[in-house]
C-alpha cells in the first residue's frame, strides 16, 4: 500500500530541511539527516480517533477526494487495488510527491501478482512528465497517463500507455459510500496543536466494481472484472518519522467488503497506535471507526530482513453504523504463502540505502498476501458468515524500541 515510501527517500534533499521552520535543533538534525526524532511522546499526535469519538466516521463525495497540490513537504497517492472474478490480483497506483515546494515528481506504478510461482510479478514503475491536476483539482494527467473523477464521482478511469509492458485501461466504480474516520480523516504531529509540522490522511471507497484490463507482454490482455477497493493517501512528513509499521487488509465478498488500515508511530510520538476500519454492502456503509485491532497472531522470522512477517492474523472492528449502533466484525485468516516480499529500498542507489539504514535505522519491507477468508459480522441484531477473498499487508519501516545509548 506504501509504494510511495521509496520515492520519498529518493527525493528529499537538504533544500527540503532548510524549508523547515519553527522547530527545535534536535529536530531539525533529524529532518536534516533522517536520523531518528526526539522523544516528544504520545501527547504530540492527535490521532484521527480523537474526533471518530464524537462521529465515528463521515461519508465522503467527489470534493473530498480532490488533489490538495500542498507548497510544502507531501506525499499524495492514490491507489487501487483489483481481484479479478478469475482470482488475478493487482494494483495501480499515480504518486504526486512535492518536496518544500522546491521539486514536485509524480510516479504511475502498477501490479499484477503471477499465478505461476516459477515466474515473476509483473511490476511497473514510471516516472510521469508533463504532469499537472485538472481546475476542479479531481483529475490527474500527464504524458500518456490520466487518471479521471467521473463528474458524478461515482467512478475513476485509469488509462496508462507509459510502459508497453503493462497498457493499463481501467474503471473503477463505487458501489458503497466512501468514508474516512471521524470529521476529517486525519491525524496531526507536533507539539503545537494549532501549528502541526505533520499530518496523515485517508478515505477509502470499500467497496468497487473493476472493469478493463492490464495488457502485459508476457500475458497480453488480463481481465480485471471484478471487484477492487480504493484508498487516498495523504501524508505530510518523513514515512520513517510519522510511521514504524504498518497493517493492510481489504475484503471482497459477494455481497459485503471490510478495510482496515492500523499504523504504530516510531517511540519519538509514543509508538502509538491509529487504526481506520470499515464494513460495507453495496448500498451502505454498515459500520466505520477507530476502535479496531490488527494483530498478528502467528509469526515467521524472514531470514533476510529479521522482520517477523505475519502467518496469521486476526482483524477485528468495533465500529459504529450511521446512528450510533454497535457493529462487530472478525476476520481470522492463515496467511499461506505470501505473494512477494518487497525491499523497498532495493531500487535506490546504493549509497542512498547505506545512508538510510547507517543513519536513520530503518529497513523498510512490505509483505503482500492474498487468500480466501471468512468474514463473521454482527450489526442490526444479525449476525452474517461470508466467505470471499482478502488482500493484506505487512510493513515493516523500524524498530519499536528506542535505541539504547
Amino acid at each position: 500500500m506504501f509504494n510511495w515510501v521509496q520515492q520519498h527517500y529518493e527525493s528529499t534533499t537538504a533544500k527540503e530541511n532548510a524549508a523547515n521552520h519553527g522547530n527545535n535543533l534536535a529536530r531539525r538534525i533529524a529532518n536534516v539527516a533522517g536520523t531518528q526524532e526526539p522523544i516528544y511522546g504520545s501527547s504530540a499526535i492527535r490521532s484521527v480517533a480523537e474526533e471518530a469519538k464524537e462521529t465515528p466516521f463521515t461519508e465522503i463525495g467527489r470534493d473530498d477526494l480532490t488533489w490538495k497540490e500542498m507548497e510544502w513537504t507531501n506525499v499524495e497517492t492514490q491507489t487501487f487495488y483489483f481481484i479479478s472474478d478469475q482470482g488475478r490480483v493487482g494494483m495501480a497506483q499515480v504518486i504526486y510527491s512535492n518536496v518544500a515546494g522546491i521539486r514536485k515528481t509524480c510516479q504511475f506504478n502498477s501490479k499484477i501478482f503471477s499465478v505461476d510461482e516459477s515466474k515473476p510479478h509483473m511490476w511497473s514503475s514510471t516516472p510521469l512528465n508533463n504532469f499537472e491536476i485538472s481546475e476542479d483539482k479531481a483529475s490527474f494527467y500527464a504524458d500518456d497517463c490520466a487518471l479521471e473523477l467521473s463528474a458524478d464521482g461515482n467512478s475513476y478511469t485509469i488509462k496508462s500507455l507509459n510502459d508497453e509492458h503493462a497498457i493499463v485501461n481501467l474503471k473503477i466504480t463505487r458501489k458503497a459510500p466512501g468514508f474516512q474516520a471521524g470529521k476529517t480523516g486525519t491525524s496531526s504531529y507536533g507539539t503545537d496543536p494549532k501549528e502541526p509540522w505533520g499530518w496523515m490522511r485517508h478515505a477509502f471507497w470499500p467497496r468497487c466494481a473493476v472493469e478493463g484490463t492490464i495488457t502485459t507482454t508476457d500475458e497480453g490482455a488480463v481481465d480485471f472484472t471484478g471487484r477492487g477497493f480504493y484508498s487516498y493517501a495523504l501524508q505530510g512528513m518523513k514515512p520513517h518519522h510519522a510511521a514504524a509499521r504498518w497493517s493492510f487488509l481489504h475484503f471482497q465478498g459477494p455481497s459485503h467488503s471490510a478495510v482496515m488500515m492500523q499504523f504504530v508511530t516510531p517511540p519519538s510520538y509514543g509508538c502509538t497506535v491509529v487504526n481506520v476500519g470499515g464494513i460495507a454492502t453495496d448500498s451502505a456503509i454498515v459500520g466505520a471507526g477507530c476502535d479496531n485491532t490488527a494483530t498478528d497472531k502467528a509469526v515467521e522470522a524472514d531470514p533476510e530482513s529479521g522482520w517477523p512477517a505475519p502467518t496469521n492474523v486476526a482483524f477485528v472492528w468495533h465500529a459504529k453504523d450511521k446512528d450510533g449502533n454497535p457493529v462487530e466484525a472478525e476476520i481470522d485468516a492463515a496467511l499461506g504463502k505470501r505473494l512477494d516480499r518487497v525491499d523497498v529500498m532495493a531500487e535506490v542507489p546504493a549509497f542512498v540505502k547505506r545512508i538510510v539504514a547507517g543513519a536513520v535505522g530503518t529497513k523498510p519491507y512490505i509483505y503482500q498476501y492474498a487468500t480466501k477468508a471468512t468474514l463473521k459480522l454482527k450489526a442490526g441484531g444479525k449476525e452474517i458468515t461470508e466467505e470471499g477473498h482478502v488482500f493484506s499487508e505487512a510493513t515493516f519501516i523500524s524498530e519499536l524500541e528506542t535505541p539504547s545509548a
